[in-house]
Order: structure tokens, then sequence, then C-alpha cells
């Protein structure tokens, strides 16, 4: 009887043992299929797109979420998305890599993703729990992205039903820093602070190289190459062709490299360094670019010296055009430093240094 017994149990475990080994099989096919058809990473469905790493990693606890950026005077930010949704996309690919929102986003509000078909638990600011979707539904939540702002009470101190475009989703986050949902309306807010509107595309200069360029060779055997990234959507890359690269101290500089302008979203071929074909947004993705406007400089070996990916006016982006072609960073790593004597060798041949204008 012992023996029919242990004869059975080896069986069954024989049995799960194979279960195992073909679920596992499975299962690695699923991945294999999963990255042949650019569903991976993290086996998200199509269409996800990763929010930024600084959004919070949050229990979803209203109460508690509300509590611990009022702590660090902050307010609650929801980000409700869905997988697929283009706009969605685009508040990420497009408004979160503007440095000057991203920078106000973080220091002034604790920003929540929450997937408005999604299962996790939910505890509302009343302590009632339900998921993700239960949620959403409560709040009315008809399509996304939709933006919800919440005040010290739990109560909404303004709502974004779908996307606004950089300029305007500005505006949006100083009505709600300053608290004037108790002051005015939005919409009158919104008009008496007119944003700076983008012009939606990308700007032409005459010595710039664009579209399917060769970045394997350069113009004119230049020494330097000067990369810069931007976007069609973009204020401060109006602001910069509008103001700083129309000055003639800056034009002579930056005439001095290879410049080469790219859109970072653009899926056209490009030639990368190597001399194999590309896209502007792969390179952007592989030099780990997040922002726009964003120059990237390049040595002789393709070796980056240098980027700016923030905003910066006139004086201090023609000190680093100067601070490359000199090879001055070969001597004094720091730039602070170098900026510091260049701004005062000017100043000494008479030259007015006006560090932001």
């Amino acid at each position: 009887m012992w023996c029919n017994i242990l004869i059975i149990n080896n069986k069954i475990r024989r049995f799960t043992y194979s279960c195992i080994v073909l679920g596992f099989l499975f299962c690695s096919l699923g991945v294999v299929f999963a990255k042949s058809e650019g569903v991976l990473p993290g086996l998200q469905n199509p269409g996800f797109v990763e929010p930024p790493a600084w959004f919070k990693s949050s229990f979803l606890d209203l109460a508690e979420d509300i509590a611990e950026a009022a702590s660090e005077n902050k307010r609650l930010l929801f980000f409700f998305y869905q997988d697929g949704c283009p706009y969605c996309e685009k508040l990420i690919n497009v408004n979160f890599t503007q440095k000057f929102i991203v920078d106000k986003a973080r220091q002034n509000f604790d920003v929540v993703a929450v997937n408005m078909w999604g299962d996790r638990e939910v505890t509302d600011y009343d302590g009632k729990r339900m998921t993700e979707k239960e949620f959403s539904s409560r709040l009315r939540v008809m399509f996304t992205p939709t933006l919800i702002f919440f005040n010290e009470k739990g109560e909404t101190a303004l709502r974004l039903n779908g996307y606004f475009p950089p300029a305007k989703f500005s505006v949006a986050l100083d009505y709600v820093i300053t608290h004037q949902e108790n002051n005015i309306p939005f919409r009158d807010f919104l008009k008496n602070n007119s944003p700076i509107l983008s012009r939606g595309v990308m700007h032409n200069v005459d010595y710039f190289r664009s579209g399917s360029v060769d970045l394997s060779k350069r113009k004119d055997n230049a020494q330097y190459q000067m990369i810069l990234f931007e976007q069609k959507q973009c204020p401060a890359c109006d602001e910069l062709h509008r103001d700083t690269l129309k000055r003639p101290e800056t034009e002579i500089l930056a005439r001095r490299f290879d410049v080469v302008q790219l859109d970072m979203w653009s899926k056209k071929s490009i030639t990368g360094f190597d001399g194999k074909k590309t896209t502007a947004l792969a390179l952007a993705q592989s030099l780990n670019v997040k922002y726009t406007p964003s120059f990237v400089f390049f040595d002789k070996e393709n070796k980056e010296v240098i980027r700016i990916e923030a905003y910066l006016k006139a004086f201090h982006i023609q000190s680093v055009m100067d601070y490359v072609f000199s090879g001055a960073y070969k001597k004094e790593p720091s730039f602070q430093r170098y900026i510091d004597v260049r701004a005062e060798a000017l100043r000494e041949k008479g030259v007015k240094v006006e560090l932001m204008n």
C-alpha cells in the first residue's frame, strides 16, 4: 500500500514539475513574443507610456497623500491615464520634457498616476475603499488625460479635462500653486495671464544642419559638433530662436561648430556617429535627452564634452560654446569657475556683461 502511495506521489511531483517547466517555457515564449511586438518593458499593455521617475509612488490613500504633500508645502495632483491614450503620451513626452514645467511641478506638487481602468485599491478622502476604475467613475472621469488638483481638504482646486499645451498647462499650475481657486475662476485667471503660445514648428537657421543628417561626417571638418534637440511645441525653443540665437555674439560662436538641429521625437532616418541608420528619437533616448531645448557638445572623437538642458540666458549659452571651442574644458573642469573668469575678463575689456539678459 505504501509503495502505491509513493508511486502516486512521485507521479504527482513529476506532473507538477512538468507543469512548472511548461509554464516557464510558455511564459518565456510570451516574453519573446512581447519583445518582438514592442510590448515590453514590464509586460505592459501596448500603448503604455512610462511616467517620469519623479512621479510619487503612492498607496493611493487620498487623505494620506494630501497630508504628506501639505507637510512639504505642496499640493496633490492626480493624473488619470489609460494605456494607448495619445494625449496622455503627449502630456508626458511634450509637457513634462519642458524643464520649466518639470521644475515647477516637482517643487510644488506630488504627482500621482492613476489608471482609469486599473484594479489597484484606492482609499478616498472619506475612507471608502475601491478600485482605480471605481474611483475614476466616482469622480466622473470620462476621458484621459484628466488632471485633478486637490486642496488640503480633499476638494477639487482645479480640474483639467483633456490635454493642455505647455504654456496653458504652466498657467494652470500657477493657478493652483498660488491658491487662486477661492479668488478667481480659472478661465479669468487664464485670460489675465495669457501664456506665450508656442509656434508649433521647428525653426529654420541657415547654418544649421537638419533633416536627414549624417552625424558621422562633420560640416567643414569641424572639430566640435553641437547637437540642438528641440520639438515643435516648445515655448523655450521659440525664445531661444527669437532672442539668443539671433544675437551677433551667439552666431559668431555657433558658426565655429558643426551645428545639427534635431526634433527629439522624429522617427525619420538619420545616420548616426557610427555610420549606421537610426532616428533622432533613438539618438535622444540613447543620450538620455529629457528636455527641450537641449544642447549636447561633442569633440572630434564623438565624446560628449558638456550639455545644456536647462533654461539659460544668452551669456551662459555663449559661454558654454566658448568653453568648448576654446578647449578650456580640458584645463578647467568647473564650468562655473570658467564663466566667472570669462565675465571678469570681458568687463576688463569694457564689455557690459548682463547675466540675466
